[in-house]
């Protein structure tokens, strides 16, 4: 792994891995394991960033139908809905980045790894905020790798759907498969 790239765990919370909850990936326990190893491949995690989606604060636009099909997820942010999995958080992260956005690539990710970042994404879920940060971030300029077995989706077929999506955006976005 090139030192120069920054890993990105995004989303990895629990509102994403409970099977209880209305936006659980089923695959999510499947990327643990492949997400500990990059950490591990990116300096032992100095070059890592995780990810948190919050809620707004306040709801306008398309937020508001948004939160009235979900309302489940219209919490306070630190809800420990919103926390990492202890899985994630016992690796004590040197960054963490929490936008109330799908997409993570914004002012708050771009100050811990520069502009034209090299990134590699892993987390969840695949066909929604990985998704988003993989286009917002190549859009800015970053390389964006996005590495499948550290993904996971709504489901499978909307999991492979988002991977094709992204591979149409080569070379500035490539999936590892």
């Amino acid at each position: 792994m090139s030192t120069a790239s920054w890993l990105v765990v995004v989303d990895a919370q629990r509102i994403f891995a409970d099977p209880s909850s209305e936006w659980c990936a089923p695959r999510f326990a499947q990327t643990l394991g492949p997400i500990r190893k990059l950490v591990a491949d990116h300096d032992d995690g100095a070059r890592v960033v995780q990810t948190r989606w919050i809620p707004p604060h306040v709801k306008h636009g398309s937020w508001v139908p948004y939160f009235e099909r979900f309302p489940f997820a219209d919490r306070e942010q630190f809800d420990p809905l919103f926390d990492l999995v202890d899985d994630i958080a016992d690796l004590s992260l040197p960054y963490t980045v929490s936008e109330p956005t799908f997409g993570k690539w914004g002012e708050g990710l771009r100050e811990v790894v520069g502009a034209d970042a090299h990134l590699v994404l892993a987390g969840v879920a695949t066909d929604c905020c990985v998704l988003s940060t993989a286009l917002a971030a190549a859009d800015a300029g970053c390389t964006v790798e996005v590495v499948a077995a550290a993904c996971a989706g709504s489901g499978d077929e909307a999991h492979e759907r988002a991977l094709a999506a992204m591979e149409l955006y080569a070379p500035q976005i490539t999936v590892r498969r």
